[in-house]
């Protein structure tokens, strides 16, 4: 197991900007009720739903939003979401990978292949991207909890398949079968993790200059801005001053 992954993982999520809180809560509340209707509507007794509510918690939503979200799952005649995945590339050959919750898998293919076309990307066959990412789970702790040792040596004695800590916090990775498992290790030793969840990180990297940056970001930003889009994953680097400028 490596300390340090050579690749960081580049992910845009439901942005922290007051803005766009509404739109998280509902992406947040819509994996919350889908958990529970795949599964029992107890935290504790499905894994699925426990990682939705800790993510829920991780964005301080309301306590009454996420139990609004389980109640809905209960709900008589209530939709019925569909797990969809996406794969496709974005400016300079960048792969992208969107995870989507959908109750129409028509408009969503209609509105994701839409903003990949407006901003120079095309959708490919599944399978297209994928094959270079690796689909792992993910815990996140604060950087707080330990030192980057400290956390490795719990990771490795969890069972996780690699470690990566910065000022920002500790990400362990595991086996995407064996998150629940690794998280409960490591929530003994250091509390409820800031999240825990399974995600795709890239094998390698593709380097972007500002142009391709750009139209690149406004792809992954209108992606986001899908009800139905859950999650986007993206294989690019780009320096960080053209990123700061992308950002601004």
């Amino acid at each position: 197991m490596a300390g340090h992954s050579k690749f960081k993982n580049i992910q845009f999520r439901k942005g922290a900007q007051d803005k766009k809180r509404s739109k998280l809560f509902s992406k947040l509340a819509r994996e919350i009720t889908a958990a529970a209707k795949l599964g029992m509507p107890d935290p504790a007794m499905n894994p699925r739903l426990r990682t939705a509510v800790q993510a829920a918690r991780a964005q301080n939503m309301p306590k009454d939003n996420i139990e609004r979200a389980i109640k809905k799952s209960e709900e008589a005649g209530g939709a019925n979401y569909e797990e969809v995945r996406y794969e496709g590339f974005g400016a300079g050959g960048v792969g992208v990978i969107v995870e989507a919750l959908t109750d129409n898998r028509n408009r969503t293919a209609s509105e994701v292949r839409s903003v990949f076309a407006k901003f120079g990307g095309n959708l490919g066959e599944t399978g297209a991207v994928s094959f270079n990412f690796d689909k792992l789970g993910a815990i996140e702790f604060d950087a707080a909890k330990a030192s980057a040792e400290t956390m490795l040596e719990a990771a490795i004695d969890a069972g996780a398949e690699d470690c990566e800590s910065s000022a920002e916090g500790h990400v362990v990775y595991c086996h995407p079968d064996e998150l629940h498992q690794v998280a409960k290790a490591l929530e003994a030793k250091f509390g409820e993790p800031r999240a825990a969840r399974i995600l795709w990180r890239p094998k390698n990297t593709v380097p972007i200059g500002e142009e391709a940056g750009q139209r690149l970001l406004r792809m992954l930003e209108g992606l986001e801005d899908s009800d139905d889009v859950q999650n986007v994953y993206a294989n690019f680097e780009i320096a960080d001053e053209v990123l700061e400028r992308l950002s601004a």
